[in-house]
């Protein structure tokens, strides 16, 4: 993994997916870019932004954004690896619902995800 891989001083680009927001989509979990802070959706979401990210990028580490994890996970290795504390705050509002954002998820969400 090399220096840029991970930027500890970057906040995240905000409280869900940028992608999912725009397009009035929605999301199962959200996933944190550790180079720039971008927040996408996990592969299970319909948009599967995170990796989207990875791809339009190249920046290989992101981390989970969700209350109460803080694992990473290397895209090249499609393993988890180990990082530092990024800068605040480390997950989405504990009272933003996951699926995700609140009024947007279908009530037939599960059908519609990736497995």
């Amino acid at each position: 993994m090399t220096e840029v891989s991970i930027n500890p001083d970057v906040p995240p680009s905000g409280t869900g997916c940028a992608e999912c927001l725009t397009a009035q989509g929605w999301w199962v979990h959200l996933r944190r870019c550790a180079a720039c802070g971008h927040v996408g959706c996990c592969d299970s979401s319909p948009g599967q932004h995170a990796t989207g990210h990875y791809r339009e990028t190249g920046h290989p580490v992101m981390q989970s954004f969700e209350p109460g994890e803080d694992w990473f996970w290397d895209f090249p290795t499609e393993s988890p690896t180990d990082g530092p504390a990024l800068a605040e705050p480390s997950a989405h509002p504990e009272d933003q619902p996951a699926p995700g954002p609140a009024g947007a998820v279908p009530a037939d969400w599960q059908d519609k995800i990736h497995r």
